[in-house]
């Protein structure tokens, strides 16, 4: 495994702290409490039925999420007679599922970046991730991008000249690779939390809270990796998930066609705007290494089964409703849509820009036309060695805290209203985000305020507002 460890480089500049204050752990909680270990249950619990539902109401209620219900509560169906009508496990989705993954981990592992060498702009190959807790930094090869381009010149190679299955293949046998994506979801999960114990990538970055739900869910390993590249985070983030995402909706989108002789400018809108969003991630992938999800979260449930399962099912929930009701906006709603989506991803991709910006040059560059301003904070990692870091108080981080998440839910409310307004069932997604986001800023806030201390709560003076300035 290539890591390595840093020596803290001191800064004179800046509203900088005199002193560093107690060493604070930071990452995922080293305890937990009973309403933490009530919610890790539940979720344990209840996850994969709530995709199961979702995905069942569309299958066998045109995409009501009330009828199952009245249904049972009417005695016109029982939770037997759902389950029996569901598609079960079949062998050709086993089949499909095993010859995606294994595409995709050939395509992490095997081929090493190109692109960034001959797109301009780019950042991929190998690059730095941030310190970890224990002092670590690791490294990764950065190729995303060049994993989606090539994932999605196949399809269309396929679609429009080979035709070695039909477009439609991810729609057709949706409910059976459900079932093989919870298998492997359990299956990479259990594997990394056996892990932890008897084989650990870097033993002084795992964390044990002594209660084994909570260890399984929320992981034990921070980087956990096989062999020199294959980072179990990295990986599962990343593919086989979000380069499904676009394939997935491509597939919606050629079963629309094949069932009613057209597409929607609904699915259009649909197909486009997250594609805009996929494609962000992978450009900037070398960028995501900097975020909550690779510097604070460790491998476990959360991760593994998430990416596999709930991110695929439910972040498409809008392209499957489309399927089933082939909503057909006006000229009006549809450019709302698409400027609603336009405007959150600009604000969105701006601010996350800034703060990329801001990092890179440590401050020597230029944010709306102007120098930027910013807390200078002093933390320490585990290893005892004194470090510092700046939190950026200009541009759109000098409007709110979090204003990145601001704008995803901009991008995540069009992705819905591109739906109408005849149904609850797309919506689920802006519902989902928002609490998502909301419990993100409250985690990541607090884990700064225990890693910054005093010079987190001067942060927080300085910039008031989390997400929507004079609100919250």
């Amino acid at each position: 495994m290539e890591s390595k460890r840093r020596r803290p480089q001191h800064h004179a500049n800046g509203k900088g702290s005199e002193a560093v204050e107690k060493s604070a752990q930071w990452g995922r909680a080293w305890e937990v409490d009973w309403f933490s270990l009530i919610g890790v249950v539940s979720l344990l619990c209840f996850a994969p039925f709530i995709v199961f539902y979702f995905v069942m109401a569309c299958d066998q209620y045109e995409c009501s999420i009330s009828q199952p219900l009245l249904e049972l509560c009417q005695g016109k169906a029982t939770l037997l007679s759902i389950w029996a009508r569901a598609p079960s496990f079949t062998w050709t989705a086993a089949k499909i599922y095993a010859i995606w993954v294994s595409f995709q981990v050939f395509l992490y592992v095997c081929i090493p970046d190109v692109t960034h060498k001959f797109i301009p702009g780019y950042v991929g190959g190998v690059q730095d991730g941030a310190r970890t807790p224990a002092g670590f930094i690791n490294k990764y090869e950065i190729n995303g991008l060049q994993c989606w381009i090539i994932t999605h010149a196949l399809w269309f190679a396929n679609a429009n000249y080979f035709h070695w299955f039909s477009p439609t293949i991810i729609f057709d046998n949706w409910i059976p690779l459900l079932w093989c994506t919870n298998i492997l979801g359990y299956a990479v999960s259990t594997f990394a939390f056996v892990k932890a114990y008897l084989f650990p990538t870097n033993a002084e970055d795992c964390k044990f809270t002594g209660n084994i739900f909570y260890n399984y869910m929320m992981g034990i390993e921070f980087n956990p990796r096989i062999g020199k590249w294959f980072d179990f985070k990295l990986f599962f983030n990343g593919r086989p998930g979000i380069v499904a995402w676009t394939l997935i909706n491509l597939s919606y989108m050629a079963k629309q066609q094949e069932l009613y002789g057209h597409v929607t400018n609904s699915m259009i809108l649909v197909n486009v705007l997250q594609g805009i969003y996929v494609l962000d991630f992978f450009w900037n992938e070398a960028w995501y290494l900097k975020t909550i999800d690779i510097c604070h979260d460790h491998f476990g449930w959360y991760l593994g089964w998430g990416d596999c399962v709930w991110l695929p099912y439910l972040y498409t929930l809008q392209g499957l409703y489309l399927v089933y009701h082939p909503v057909q906006l006006s000229d009006a709603h549809a450019l709302a849509v698409l400027l609603l989506g336009l405007v959150g991803y600009y604000i969105f991709r701006s601010t996350n820009h800034q703060k990329d910006l801001f990092r890179r040059t440590e401050g020597a560059c230029s944010i709306w036309r102007r120098k930027p301003t910013y807390i200078e904070c002093s933390y320490l990692s585990a290893d005892g060695r004194s470090h510092r870091s700046k939190l950026l108080t200009s541009g759109f981080w000098g409007v709110a805290r979090h204003f990145n998440y601001t704008g995803d839910l901009m991008g995540s409310l069009a992705y819905c209203a591109a739906c109408g307004f005849g149904h609850i069932l797309p919506y689920f997604y802006i519902v989902y985000m928002t609490i998502l986001l909301v419990h993100r800023c409250v985690r990541d806030e607090h884990r700064c305020s225990s890693k910054y201390g005093k010079d987190w709560r001067r942060y927080t003076d300085t910039v008031p507002y989390r997400l929507i300035p004079g609100l919250f």
